[in-house]
């Protein structure tokens, strides 16, 4: 296919050709791939400038979607490539063809520093999915920060930069320039633009900005940094969200609430730490969506009402085809004895739903994260139960919302009253504005570049 650039595209590649050092926030849609690969060709094959590249991936687009970007465009033709993933042996072999670019999948990047016995020679890197690097702890993030001085060459791309906060972007900048912008230590960091917000004696749980801070960390990254919403560059889809709101019966309700006082209850003067508030949010999150796990592992059916809302707005589809997003197992199990679904898991199933064979599709915000083009197969998402990862909602939700959707795309959220799923939607909205003023600060003006 040939390819003809958007003008925010072609900015893009030269944003990276001339910054040896890039965060290139895009959000899904714009075409990040396509992107990246037209300035790898160009300094592969072109200027010479780089000799061999690593990128570094969600293991399903790194199988899938880097091949295909580089099957499917005319321009990149003479670029070759290796794709590391899958057994031991088959990721050495993969390593040792001779290649240009080489594709891996980021739960590997330690094995390839550490123990592949291969030489870790490649003079540019391609991080898909920064956000993934967020965690300094990670075996990851030291691994690749060990050989990080021997690279010429960094892209981060990401649609998602700091979906948990400001304190995200430490550890991705760390990567990308060694702590020349935000600092070499965490430490250093969080005493320069945050403060102490939740905390127990000296405990503590989280930390917020300091007055200014947010428009000082923007300064210090903007000089290696674009953002671009797909909104500025596209014509998107109408979107349309919707609550469905479902109330729980006196007897419901008590058990509900009864497990909630109880558990808060059980831990007595103590305040609730971030371990107990995970394990409560959890417990409380099921059932909301109408089901518990006990000790055991086995699942107690506490109500249906989420189930009977999501059957009226099935057949309120008019038999459009809908997408259901579940959390847990035994929302799936409960799904499928009450509906005829398929989920979304392999090649073919992606094949079928984009063909328009699958009336109800469900999947895990985890499986539809990154990669995965589904707006050809229907518009319509619903929510069975939420996730408190904004990165994981947004990339769920922009596999339906994207650049080739033909029709409106209605997302529903189906919401238990009074419950945590409503605290739930108001840290998503949170957490989202964070996101939206680090995109704005450093987006892109094509109008002052031009």
């Amino acid at each position: 296919m040939k390819y003809n650039p958007h003008e925010y595209q072609s900015y893009a590649t030269d944003f990276i050709l001339s910054h040896p050092i890039s965060a290139v926030f895009l959000e899904m849609g714009l075409g990040k791939s396509v992107i990246t690969l037209s300035a790898i060709f160009d300094l592969c094959l072109d200027s010479f400038l780089v000799c061999k590249v690593l990128v570094i991936a969600p293991l399903r687009v790194a199988r899938d979607t880097w091949p295909a970007e580089i099957n499917k465009w005319d321009h990149l033709k003479g670029l070759s490539y290796s794709v590391a993933v899958g057994t031991e042996k088959e990721r050495i072999d993969a390593l040792k063809k001779q290649s240009t670019l080489y594709i891996i999948n980021r739960e590997n990047v330690d094995w390839l520093v550490h123990k592949s016995g291969i030489p870790f020679h490649f003079d540019m890197v391609v991080i898909d999915e920064l956000s993934s690097f967020k965690s300094y702890g990670a075996k990851r993030f030291k691994s690749l920060l060990k050989v990080r001085p021997s690279v010429k060459r960094i892209v981060g791309l990401t649609g998602t930069p700091s979906s948990n906060g400001l304190m995200d972007l430490w550890a991705e900048f760390r990567i990308l320039d060694l702590g020349q912008r935000l600092g070499r230590y965490i430490s250093h960091y969080r005493n320069t633009y945050f403060k102490p917000d939740k905390r127990n004696a000296q405990i503590i749980f989280s930390y917020k900005p300091l007055p200014g801070a947010e428009e000082e960390i923007y300064k210090q990254i903007s000089d290696i940094t674009i953002s671009m919403k797909s909104t500025d560059y596209l014509k998107m889809p109408e979107y349309v969200s919707n609550e469905v709101f479902v109330t729980l019966s006196e007897k419901e309700w008590k058990v509900y609430s009864d497990f909630k006082e109880d558990m808060v209850a059980n831990l007595g003067d103590e305040e609730i730490d971030a371990v107990n508030a995970a394990v409560l949010s959890g417990k409380l999150l099921q059932m909301a969506n109408g089901a518990v796990y006990d000790s055991e592992n086995k699942a107690h059916v506490i109500h249906d009402k989420k189930l009977d809302a999501l059957e009226d707005l099935i057949e309120g589809a008019n038999g459009k085809p809908v997408l259901v997003a579940y959390w847990y197992k035994h929302d799936l199990e409960r799904i499928k004895e009450r509906f005829p679904v398929r989920q979304i898991q392999s090649s073919k199933d992606i094949e079928a739903w984009n063909d328009g064979k699958i009336p109800i599709a469900v999947i895990h915000p985890v499986s539809a994260g990154h990669g995965l083009n589904l707006q050809s197969g229907g518009s319509t998402l619903i929510w069975f139960g939420l996730t408190w990862s904004l990165e994981l909602y947004q990339q769920t939700n922009a596999r339906l919302y994207r650049q080739g959707q033909k029709d409106t795309v209605i997302v529903h959220h189906i919401i238990t009253k009074n419950t945590i799923d409503e605290d739930v939607l108001l840290a998503l909205t949170k957490k989202e504005k964070t996101q939206d003023a680090l995109i704005d600060a450093v987006k892109a003006n094509l109008e002052v570049m031009r």
